[in-house]
């Protein structure tokens, strides 16, 4: 039998013509070359549901399987919920003593489905992460990143006498750093609600107690935000790219802030591409002085050679 379906999944030429024009009949349970009409296969089993939808409401109805495992809920989406709808599986109404008893079961499922401190502990936190990941539009991958990173120091141990605001800042910087996604201290501190100093406070203890390498921030992470902030065009995005790329090449990098060097070639490529920004323009975008600007500017331009006529 294995080897029969090994054999079906191994057709994808006509042993006829040669051809790999192939079509999978399922009504017939057939496979037909499209260019001679020969039936290469006949009986094939078809590996979908018994069901059809033809709607995206029909399907999630019909469906059997449940959401995708997730981290980013405290059991993780495995969860059962009753259903509010007062019907049985064959759709008729309870009777008043059964609406009761469901009621009763559905308030008990939700009191045990956090049973103790530590599910408590998660279920707040996680939907912290989600409602700071929400405010500063995060991809799901940095709210999976993170909600696995505050697990861990849960697992360790290393919440308590800290507060879970800002362990959960710390985790999501935490995750944008690993993830190579542009976002400031400040930004995720202002998202939380509370001060800089103890998100960084938090970060720094949960890099050296769970030993995670956290990859240092390059500039070129910095250039397409800024770009997008700036509205500048892609031509604009790129000269600042390359700028930055011969910069690291040269280690004019080295010792110096990557917000401050991608807002220098941010500013460069605006005057070589005739899209002029101003310095303190870029600069409050940036979260960056202009002295900073200015100073990185010089240093790029001398460097690298560029002729600039302001």
């Amino acid at each position: 039998m294995r080897r029969k379906e090994r054999e079906r999944q191994r057709i994808n030429i006509c042993p006829e013509c040669g051809s790999s024009n192939l079509m999978r009949d399922y009504e017939n349970a057939e496979i037909v070359c499209m260019d001679c009409g020969f039936v290469i296969e006949s009986k094939i089993a078809d590996q979908g549901p018994e069901w059809r939808a033809f709607d995206d409401e029909q399907r999630a109805k019909r469906a059997r399987a449940g959401a995708p495992v997730t981290y980013t809920i405290h059991d993780k989406g495995l969860s059962t919920m009753i259903d509010w709808h007062d019907t049985d599986v064959y759709g008729k109404k309870f009777t008043p003593g059964q609406k009761a008893q469901i009621y009763r079961l559905r308030k008990w499922q939700r009191r045990i489905r956090v049973s103790d401190a530590t599910e408590r502990n998660l279920a707040y936190a996680l939907s912290e992460i989600s409602k700071v990941a929400n405010a500063l539009n995060l991809p799901k991958n940095i709210v999976e990143t993170a909600s696995l990173i505050y697990r861990k120091a849960v697992k360790e141990h290393l919440i308590r006498g800290r507060s879970i605001q800002g362990v959960t800042a710390a985790a999501i910087y935490m995750s944008c750093r690993q993830c190579g996604l542009a976002r400031t201290l400040d930004e995720i501190a202002r998202a939380a609600n509370i001060n800089k100093k103890e998100v960084g406070r938090s970060y720094r203890f949960l890099v050296k107690e769970l030993n995670y390498f956290i990859p240092p921030v390059k500039p070129g992470n910095y250039i397409s935000k800024l770009s997008n902030r700036l509205t500048m065009e892609g031509k604009a995005e790129e000269i600042a790219h390359r700028i930055i790329s011969m910069a690291r090449k040269l280690k004019l990098t080295s010792g110096r802030g990557p917000t401050g060097i991608a807002a220098a070639a941010s500013y460069i490529a605006s005057v070589l591409t005739g899209e002029r920004r101003t310095q303190r323009e870029i600069a409050e975008i940036a979260q960056v002085t202009e002295v900073t600007i200015r100073n990185r500017y010089k240093e790029l331009v001398e460097k690298l050679l560029f002729e600039i006529t302001l």
